[in-house]
């Protein structure tokens, strides 16, 4: 069997940095920083980390009727929102496709963690017979890929993928797989968090893996740099468009970026730690690249999972070595995490939308607040400021999730041949 091709041809994106692809990438390309005090959280309940890439300006009820706003978490309705940016940047009429051939894997790593929280109190301050009949319903995973299967009559295949922070790289690279099968045509494809709640919060602030610089919010995130102190949790959703090629064509669909290789493996190593030497991660690039034939060399841009962690980057910045050997000097790689925090398992599809617009407009995006490079991280990061007029023919987006999990993300400009 002949495996179709897969392209992009639609990006939903809704982050603190902005609501739609083209505000987002225009954001992202200045290098502009979505960071700042938390404000959904009251002040008696947050941790020694005050701050988060908070969404201010969402407003759900511009893409959801009010009835459906109150049956669902915030992180619903930002897979949602997402999901109609995704359609009306592809061009898409929904009425015209075949709903059997149109599917969805859209995960999160923590799910309606404020829903929990809300109805713990009620249950706790009112008791039992007062929580919400819509309690299950809105807190479990699978309920961003439920909602968005209905409200788009999506009758295709219907999954959650979860794996901590790679979730949503994986739902990419299981929405390909399905397509390069022919089992579907289309594919809404990517995740949602909504994790700026006091419990998520002072859970990752006692492991201490939160940044603390809470007097320069915007200054944070700062991967790969000597004085990095912590990731900075991040809110948002990625929906992106997959389309087989010959679908795509057909319907005259603009595309973005063809999507070549998925890689993904296991560190097991250990619950929260990187393998020290990257192995793992080094190894579902590796596959990510045999699957699309390409070269190492031939691979121009890498989005980094780069979180700001100590460990993590180190990890991440020997894999890159392994897979790369000398090119890897040659790479431009960054972290656009700087700009809009760590959005745990919807951080993959939104990186992965910005590879696809880093092919598109020959734009390597920066990794900002890269101040004082940690000497162990020492390749070329893009620092603080946008690389215009590049070539980028080749992109890598790297996830990776405590419990060991490694995805790789390659994809390629796309030429008829």
């Amino acid at each position: 069997m002949v495996a179709e091709r897969v392209v992009i041809t639609g990006i939903g994106t809704v982050s603190s940095v902005g609501i739609g692809k083209d505000e987002f990438w225009r954001g992202i390309v200045q290098g502009k920083s979505g960071v700042k005090r938390v404000t959904r959280i009251p002040e008696a309940q947050q941790p020694a980390s005050k701050i988060a890439a908070e969404i201010t300006d969402f407003d759900p009820n511009k893409w959801m009727e009010p009835k459906q706003v109150k049956r669902t978490d915030r992180f619903i309705q930002l897979a949602i929102a997402a999901s109609y940016l995704a359609i009306e940047d592809a061009k898409l009429d929904m009425t015209t496709l075949n709903p059997l051939r149109v599917g969805v894997v859209a995960g999160s790593a923590a799910g309606g963690f404020q829903s929990i929280e809300d109805q713990f109190r009620v249950l706790t301050n009112k008791g039992p017979d007062r929580c919400s009949p819509m309690t299950v319903p809105m807190l479990i995973v699978n309920m961003a890929a439920g909602w968005i299967s209905m409200l788009h009559n999506a009758q295709g295949p219907n999954l959650c993928t979860v794996t901590a922070c790679a979730t949503s790289a994986h739902s990419m690279g299981d929405a390909y797989r399905l397509i390069q099968r022919g089992e579907v045509d289309v594919m809404f494809a990517g995740g949602s968090e909504a994790p700026i709640t006091s419990l998520v919060m002072a859970g990752f602030a006692s492991a201490r893996t939160l940044s603390t610089r809470n007097d320069e919010p915007e200054k944070a995130s700062r991967p790969f740099d000597q004085d990095r102190d912590g990731f900075i949790i991040g809110e948002g959703a990625a929906i992106l468009m997959l389309e087989s090629l010959s679908h795509a064509l057909k319907r005259g669909a603009p595309i973005y970026a063809e999507m070549v290789g998925y890689g993904s493996t296991a560190d097991a190593f250990d619950i929260v730690q990187p393998r020290p030497d990257g192995a793992g991660a080094a190894r579902a690039v590796k596959l990510a690249l045999e699957e699309a034939g390409a070269k190492p060399e031939q691979v121009n841009y890498v989005n980094a999972h780069g979180t700001s962690t100590w460990l993590g980057d180190k990890a991440e910045t020997r894999a890159m070595k392994t897979v790369f050997g000398p090119h890897a000097k040659k790479l431009m790689v960054s972290s656009t995490k700087s700009m809009t925090g760590h959005l745990l398992g919807a951080a993959g599809a939104l990186e992965a939308a910005v590879c696809a617009m880093a092919i598109k407009d020959s734009i390597a995006p920066p990794t900002i607040n890269l101040d004082n490079p940690d000497p162990d991280c020492d390749l070329d990061y893009v620092p603080n400021k946008a690389r215009k007029n590049v070539e980028i023919n080749y992109a890598l987006s790297n996830s990776f999730g405590f419990g060991g999990h490694n995805c790789a993300l390659l994809f390629r400009k796309y030429s008829k041949n």
